[in-house]
């Protein structure tokens, strides 16, 4: 007997480089994987292929991952989820599925960013779409997409509001090259997640104007004091910003340059325009998004965030890269 036909299926949504990875993961462990994207035709590529051959190229697919192009019906068919789409498309992906969750309905996400335009948590998204009632998780931690799918050694931690909730779904996921923690801090889990990213591109303008690693780990170290302040004052704990899904993920996005977050930094330190750099990229770079609306969060909670503020201002004001080191040096000298 196929050892996944026992278990309920579960669908990844979000066909992307990190979406690809978890379906593949999800289908390895022995689940139905049921992966779906909004690129239909590429999709059915990937169905023909058996690999996603654009995001992940040489990592063949399990053969219990099977691509689905139509997200109403399968929708229908599910109820446990693990959503990996864009920040910005997270909201709509919920308003397609929310008709046909069910009360049982599981609903996982491993998005790390904010909405755009709001500035708001996804799982505060999630609630307002979906209900309170729904359960819940956010996956996080220091992982790049293309080493899970290789079975190098992770870990990650799963959170929700119910510790039974973060368990189940930690079982998608946990075998024995990925250990999985859970946690109740679905705040401090997600922020570590966002805030890391805008944190990266710093460090990547660092490196891009040659600034060694000197300068690099004080970013770093710098900028896990601005993830807890803002993380803080929005509800997470402390302990939760020392943790894996804090300075670990910080620490991995700002040091290595499979880091699409770290690869912008790197590019706008070496002269080049955001457009340009976004265009190449062909992916998401959550810290774009994320800084612009950190940027206002810390503005309106009153939370001193300089790193963020000159990262928005290059993004977004066209301050010079150097200008904005300028301004962090120039900063008034205090005790730590």
């Amino acid at each position: 007997m196929d050892p996944a036909a026992a278990k309920a299926p579960i669908a990844i949504l979000g066909a992307g480089s990190w979406g690809t990875a978890l379906a593949i993961l999800v289908a390895r462990n022995g689940n139905p994987a049921l992966f779906w994207g909004r690129d239909a035709a590429r999709l059915a590529r990937m169905a023909h292929e058996r690999e996603n051959a654009v995001y992940l190229p040489g990592v063949p697919f399990p053969d219990s991952l099977q691509c689905r192009d139509e997200l109403t019906t399968l929708t229908e068919e599910v109820s446990r989820f693990l959503l990996a789409v864009p920040s910005h498309a997270f909201r709509d992906t919920l308003n397609a599925m929310r008709s046909h969750l069910r009360p049982e309905s599981l609903l996982a996400w491993a998005t790390k960013g904010l909405e755009p335009g709001t500035g708001k948590l996804l799982s505060v998204v999630a609630e307002e779409v979906c209900g309170a009632a729904l359960a819940t998780a956010v996956i996080s931690g220091p992982t790049f997409a293309r080493e899970v799918a290789l079975e190098m050694p992770t870990a990650l931690t799963v959170a929700a509001r119910e510790a039974a909730t973060a368990e189940a779904i930690a079982a998608w996921l946990r075998n024995d090259r990925v250990r999985v923690y859970t946690n109740t801090d679905v705040a401090g889990v997600q922020l570590g997640g966002a805030i890391k990213n805008v944190m990266a591109i710093a460090a990547g303008i660092s490196d891009g104007l040659g600034f060694g690693a000197n300068a690099r780990a004080a970013l770093i170290t710098r900028g896990l004091a601005e993830l807890s302040r803002l993380g803080v004052a929005m509800g997470g704990c402390q302990e939760t910003f020392m943790g894996l899904t804090g300075a670990g993920d910080l620490i991995l996005t700002c040091t290595d340059n499979m880091s699409r977050n770290r690869q912008v930094g790197l590019a706008l330190g070496a002269g080049r325009t955001l457009p340009e750099i976004l265009t190449e990229l062909g992916q998401e770079a959550e810290g774009v998004s994320t800084a612009r609306e950190l940027y206002q969060l810390a503005g309106a909670l009153g939370v001193e965030m300089p790193i963020t503020e000159q990262v928005y201002r290059v993004l977004y004001e066209g301050l010079a890269p150097e200008q904005a080191v300028e301004a962090l040096l120039r900063r008034e000298a205090r005790a730590e």
